[in-house]
């Protein structure tokens, strides 16, 4: 398991700079809100963090190379973790070769910055986001062994290269499926016969060769509640890890959690509170840590009125952070970007009026919104870990 790191400079002197600007590559400054996330965060014994991309300098992205995204990261967190250059996609052009570049590039950056890295992910259980020359794959006449062959050098290779640098892993991503509770398929799991032992020698592999990082088990079942099945089945896949001795230290619970326009806030949470509850205490009863790993909020339902749409999500966010910090396992909490400019959901689940889902800490101006002030007060409510 990997363990808490101590305040960098960088961060006390965030956690005591009142009224610090962030600096934006056009020429303008805004007013960072202060102390830091992060320093909320650490005061507790917590990380705070975001994902960022890659991209090339100058590119208008949500990465590390542009100084306005950057001033943001370099504001609130203390961990990051990469959007997609860690996934075979990206890193793996066919089977014999690997390309890392563009996530050491994010490492240095991080390292430089004094944040601590995550490693998304070593395995995404879902075919339609493996590369086609692994969909295509011809296992031979050994199917198993070369299967087994092909996992073990991706995680092996990876870990071996990076376990000293990243604290901890998504080892295995997304293996339920969220419609029948049941595991996925693949060429992998095909081959090597049966899903369930392709992730129990994901993460085995995993724990020999990064001895010192946590391991993750991530998926995005959450509180709503067309959710039941799918958190069936992960808490099946978890009993059943247990039961084999597999070697998975946390739940990574994604929390792209989404408010729609029906009922009070309070009415909606009030529903959704006591399964996600009895979900969580299932899964610390096993032992389990929790992990918050790509936190957003939809909300795509919402209407138009920025006021009104702001007010909803940092009210609902607020409720599921206070649930959720309400767990002395949770340490880390990342949310799936900084700024509403560069969210996925912009292009996942786009809004009919055309505007930027509010869904993020900062809008796409830069500008912090009553999010990032719940996610503040929820750090500043939350009881102390103690190792």
């Amino acid at each position: 398991m990997s363990t808490m790191h101590d305040f960098t400079r960088r961060q006390m002197l965030a956690a005591g700079a009142a009224g610090a600007a962030l600096t934006l590559g056009g020429g303008g400054s805004l007013a960072a809100p202060a102390p830091s996330l992060d320093a909320l965060a650490r005061a507790k014994g917590m990380r705070f963090g975001s994902c960022t991309a890659w991209a090339p300098p100058g590119a208008d992205r949500g990465s590390f190379a542009n100084p306005d995204y950057a001033a943001l990261l370099e504001a609130d967190c203390g961990i990051l973790v990469p959007e997609n250059e860690f996934k075979w996609q990206a890193l793996r052009p066919d089977a014999e070769h690997f390309d890392t570049s563009r996530f050491d590039a994010m490492l240095a950056y991080a390292k430089a910055k004094g944040m601590a890295m995550r490693g998304h992910t070593l395995l995404w259980q879902k075919p339609q986001y493996y590369p086609k020359w692994l969909n295509d794959y011809d296992f031979g006449a050994q199917p198993r062994a070369r299967a087994e062959a092909v996992l073990t050098g991706h995680i092996e290779t990876l870990c071996r290269r990076f376990g000293d640098s990243i604290v901890s892993f998504d080892v295995v991503n997304e293996a339920v499926d969220e419609k029948t509770g049941a595991l996925r398929d693949s060429s992998l799991s095909r081959a090597i016969g049966g899903t369930a032992p392709l992730i129990d020698l994901a993460f085995h592999t995993a724990r020999a060769a990064a001895p010192r990082a946590q391991l993750v088990y991530n998926d995005y079942m959450s509180w709503e509640p067309e959710n039941e099945a799918h958190r069936a089945g992960v808490l099946r896949l978890l009993e059943g890890l247990r039961k084999r001795g597999v070697p998975v230290d946390a739940l990574g619970v994604q929390s792209h959690i989404g408010i729609k326009n029906e009922g009070t806030v309070a009415q909606v949470v009030a529903q959704q509170t006591g399964p996600w509850r009895e979900f969580l205490d299932a899964v610390t009863a096993m032992g389990y840590a929790l992990v918050i790993t790509e936190m957003d909020v939809n909300d795509q339902a919402l209407p138009t009125d920025t006021a009104i749409r702001d007010a909803r999500v940092a009210d609902y966010a607020r409720a599921y952070l206070e649930l959720m910090f309400g767990y002395p396992k949770l340490r880390d909490v990342l949310v799936w970007g900084m700024c509403d400019k560069y969210s996925w959901l912009n292009g996942f689940t786009p809004r009919a009026d055309g505007t930027h889902q509010r869904c993020a800490p900062y809008d796409a101006q830069f500008r912090a919104k009553p999010l990032h002030a719940a996610i503040a007060a929820c750090f500043r409510g939350a009881d102390r870990r103690t190792v």
